[in-house]
């Protein structure tokens, strides 16, 4: 087995070098709680995507979208935003208000209402706004890391990360997460590792971490040799299997067999995240509506019925969800193939920008505050 070197991002050790992406509504902080038990601790886990405009207005969903529990070290907070004065003043808020332990930014989001703003993915192609940016994060971050994940541009014809990696070391950004796409692939296709391969060339200087098509503790380890990069990110493949990153510390340590939970560990492990969802937010009900959108995830590949799925996307308490769960063939075996591709996979897909984004890249005009976003988490 190769040995890897841990990742160092600022003063924060993480080893096996292996960070949870954030994903708008999916890594809040019961979700991280389940990923991190898993692991033993080990890793980096992020918050979903902050808006620095509605962290500096202290939003009320925004504020409760920061919260981390008491056993998170480091906190992780990722951050959006497309004005660097605003970008500036979240990160000196959280610094001040010892609100994390690490920073990202987000650079790398495809969704139309992002990029409309001409923001995430769409942002890099902006040399100048992106240095902007980034001089004012790291410059008013203090002792913080600060750290960015991108794609590799707008389309193949709009190809930015290069530009977008060299622009980071010299403003003084910690490490660079690549997810080997473009914001027109979104997440169909299939991940240009490549491409991690040359931004670790291009950027020696700073740690390189891979984004795209892992689906196993294998896919990482092959990631690593690969390209050479210095740690791996991991969004889709944890979809209703937080225990991946179980898989992650074991392939990494080569300490154990990996994790294949059959439907009652599986059914267990699904009580349990809407159980802590309805304590994080304050309402049982509430905790289990939200946990809907995971269940189809849980349940990939076990024999369930289509009136059972249906059943189980209307419950609403954790007795009801429990009695659900139960009326299953809960001997069921992890199913052979569950490892593979989960979430959406849509491609090909227009990018959709501000009038007039393509232009230039160094004209910038028309990008102000007005552009923030004034919500979190997508």
């Amino acid at each position: 087995m190769t040995a890897f070197s841990p990742l160092a991002i600022g003063p924060h050790i993480v080893q096996p070098p292996v960070v949870l992406a954030p994903m708008a509504g999916i890594t809040n902080a019961p979700f991280r709680t389940l990923c991190r038990e898993y692991s033993g601790g080990k890793g980096l886990f992020v918050s979903e995507m902050i808006t620095t405009r509605a962290l500096v207005e202290r939003n009320e969903k925004t504020m409760q979208l920061i919260r981390f529990d008491e056993t998170e070290k480091p906190r992780s907070i990722q951050l959006y935003g497309v004005d660097p004065v605003t970008v500036g003043k979240a990160v000196r808020m959280i610094v001040d208000e010892d609100l994390a332990d690490h920073i990202d930014l987000n650079f790398g989001c495809p969704v139309p209402k992002v990029t409309r703003k001409g923001g995430g993915s769409a942002l890099p192609y902006k040399r100048p706004l992106l240095r902007a940016i980034l001089n004012e994060a790291v410059g008013n971050a203090g002792d913080l890391p600060v750290t960015m994940k991108m794609r590799k541009g707008i389309d193949d014809d709009h190809i930015t990360y290069l530009d977008a990696g060299r622009i980071a070391v010299e403003e003084g950004v910690t490490a660079i997460a690549l997810h080997g796409r473009t914001a027109a692939q979104h997440y169909g296709g299939t991940a240009d590792w490549d491409a991690i391969a040359r931004l670790k060339e291009h950027v020696p200087e700073i740690p390189v971490l891979g984004n795209g098509d892992i689906w196993s503790a294998d896919d990482a380890l092959r990631m690593m040799r690969e390209t050479g990069c210095d740690g791996v990110v991991v969004g889709r493949g944890c979809l209703g299997r937080p225990w991946l990153f179980a898989d992650l510390v074991a392939g990494f340590e080569g300490t154990a067999a990996y994790a294949e939970p059959g439907l009652r560990q599986v059914a267990d492990a699904m009580v349990r995240h809407a159980r802590l969802l309805g304590e994080w937010l304050g309402d049982e009900a509430r905790g289990v509506i939200d946990f809907r959108k995971h269940v189809a995830w849980y349940l990939k590949g076990f024999s369930v019925g289509s009136e059972m799925r249906k059943k189980l996307a209307v419950t609403s308490s954790l007795d009801d969800l429990r009695a659900q769960l139960d009326e299953l063939d809960l001997d069921q075996p992890w199913p052979v193939g569950a490892d593979g591709p989960r979430g959406r996979t849509s491609g090909n897909n227009r990018v959709v920008l501000p009038d007039g984004w393509l232009k230039d890249p160094y004209d910038c005009a028309g990008v102000s505050e007005d552009a923030e976003l004034d919500t979190s988490g997508g």
